[in-house]
């Protein structure tokens, strides 16, 4: 059971995205998995053409740690940053998450040519941290629901040991990855838009040809 997730967009120069997934695939899935990182899944977002959207988990912090030393300073990203770097625009809008509840973590998936499937992440920000009742509140509307979740986040409050890679640290959100917009639902449960501190961020996300997510 993986229980750090990092949600990572990239904001790719215009028209190159398909270029980053290409350099990406070819080179920086099996050089990340070989050390110690598990790659979730790799998205062209639906509603923006210049967004690269990507996801990987790690153990623990201890094994991110480890896993993020060894491909950054080692030889395969030595070898095609200069490839990579050139199509980035930023790459700091950067979730670092853990599961809200084991349950409701990423089931395993092994990498194959099944038909590739909407995957919806929805960013909920909030007045108040999700522990302080917001999170339980949620599990339990969602349960009842019986609506279709791949996966409920919220962050992780553990020092980012790698800061050359930033992460966006101190942010109140839970972050809900389905199949589906949701956001009638949401809309229709006043306990969970009250809690809202603004509108969520709806991301509509395609899985490219070697994502696990599908």
């Amino acid at each position: 059971m993986n229980t750090v997730l990092e949600l990572r967009q990239y904001k790719i120069v215009p028209g190159r995205r398909d270029d980053m997934i290409d350099v990406f695939e070819r080179h920086f899935v099996e050089s990340q998995e070989a050390l110690g990182a598990h790659l979730v899944g790799q998205f062209r977002d639906r509603d923006d053409p210049n967004r690269f959207t990507w996801i990987r988990s790690f153990a623990d912090m201890q094994t991110r740690d480890a896993a993020l030393n060894a491909f950054y300073f080692g030889p395969v990203w030595q070898a095609h940053r200069d490839e990579a770097n050139p199509l980035l625009l930023d790459n700091d809008n950067v979730l670092l998450l853990k599961p809200l509840t084991l349950e409701l973590a990423f089931a395993d998936t092994d990498r194959s040519e099944m038909p590739a499937g909407l995957v919806v992440a929805t960013i909920l920000y909030l007045w108040k941290d999700p522990a302080e009742g917001f999170g339980q509140l949620f599990a339990e509307r969602l349960a009842a629901s019986g609506l279709q979740t791949l996966g409920v986040y919220v962050p992780e409050t553990s020092e980012n040991t790698f800061p050359r890679l930033p992460v966006r640290q101190h942010e109140k959100v839970l972050v809900w990855f389905s199949r589906a917009d949701h956001q009638a639902w949401l809309e229709a449960d006043p306990d969970l838009t009250d809690a809202q501190e603004r509108p969520a961020q709806v991301l509509r996300l395609d899985p490219t040809r070697r994502s696990r997510l599908r």
